[in-house]
């Protein structure tokens, strides 16, 4: 599915993110930007070794990646020129969780601008081990890449490549009733 926003192309697809040739992929990271587990553990496993040194390399030089922010690094052996590192909150249900993934949406997408990049993909941030549900977290998503590509920005496309068949229905579910309200 794809909708057209101002000059952007939103589009959501089910698929392996680590297979896309965009300037930047969206690895959904924890704090210290150990990618030992899910998406960031796809992405380090097929981009190779250079992703995890600079994303320590990183930590050294900044700190932990706070919730809601983003560090970006080389995309390695990747299609992707970039990874984006972006820390979602672990769900606990109350409105922060909402506020701190819209945060951390927004920073990637303000990340890969600051950068000139032109397309982006992103995973569905904090639905594995961080617990958000699919559809609440499509919904914050969703609104907040919208929101964004209404501004100024530079970018051109922005998919959201999502992994499993239950978590990309979600995300159209909630896209079709987002434009829907839109019109």
């Amino acid at each position: 599915m794809k909708i057209q926003v101002n000059s952007a192309i939103l589009e959501l697809m089910e698929g392996d993110i680590t297979e896309l040739a965009v300037d930047a992929i969206v690895n959904a990271a924890n704090q210290g930007l150990a990618h030992g587990g899910g998406v960031a553990r796809a992405i380090c496993r097929r981009g190779g070794p250079a992703i995890q040194e600079e994303s320590n390399a990183w930590v050294r030089q900044h700190g932990m990646v706070v919730t809601g922010s983003a560090a970006i690094t080389s995309g390695g052996d990747l299609k992707a020129s970039y990874v984006i590192h972006a820390v979602g909150p672990i769900y606990d249900g109350t409105p922060r969780s909402a506020e701190q993934l819209a945060s951390a949406v927004h920073s990637a997408l303000q990340m890969a601008d600051q950068h000139g990049l032109t397309s982006i993909a992103l995973p569905a941030i904090s639905t594995g081990i961080f617990g958000y549900p699919a559809a609440e977290a499509a919904g914050v998503m969703l609104r907040t890449t919208v929101e964004y590509l209404r501004g100024e920005t530079g970018l051109r496309h922005v998919i959201y490549c999502l992994y499993e068949r239950p978590v990309c229905d979600a995300f159209v579910g909630e896209l079709v009733a987002l434009t829907a309200a839109l019109d």
